[in-house]
């Protein structure tokens, strides 16, 4: 089981500046399985924040969710940037919120190959009328939960960077 507990000032530093801006939050995840949100709900007041939080964790939930084309997904792979990039488009025409964040790994221990090995994630940040931004992360394969643990925090760093 992966312990938010370390994230969890960065979470209240998240939802204070958000509440403060009037901001919400959609989440688009696969290899973190809902820990963004989770670790985002563990706050009080996180309410007035997060809007939604969508597990695409299978290709179709991918699709039916977030409208990824299934041939963007066969074409460069679920762990793309091309996926993330879509990912949270679709999470941004799919909800109200100002703020959303995309993210699509390979957490381990095997799915790895030498182009995409474990620990591989792709994070795809937005703000509703502004850029989107994509980041690609190598974590080192210190297993599922470090990996995961690790993504958790660089998808809370990018949306901590769009609140200002």
């Amino acid at each position: 089981m992966t312990d938010l507990t370390p994230l969890l000032p960065l979470a209240r530093e998240l939802i204070e500046r958000c509440t403060d801006q009037r901001l919400t939050i959609a989440t688009a995840e696969s290899c973190t399985g809902g820990l963004v949100a989770g670790v985002l709900t563990e706050i009080a007041g996180s309410s007035a924040v997060v809007d939604r939080g969508m597990v695409t964790y299978s290709n179709a939930a991918k699709s039916a969710l977030l409208g990824v084309p299934p041939d963007v997904i066969n074409r460069h792979g679920a762990v793309s940037e091309t996926v993330a990039r879509a990912m949270a488009e679709g999470a941004l025409a799919r909800s109200t919120a100002s703020l959303v964040v995309a993210i699509t790994g390979i957490a381990g221990p095997g799915g790895g190959s030498p182009d995409k090995p474990v620990g591989l994630v792709h994070f795809a940040a937005a703000q509703r009328g502004g850029l989107l931004n994509h980041v690609r992360c190598v974590f080192p394969d210190g297993g599922r939960s470090a990996i995961r643990l690790a993504a958790v925090r660089q998808a809370l760093a990018m949306l901590r960077e769009l609140a200002g």
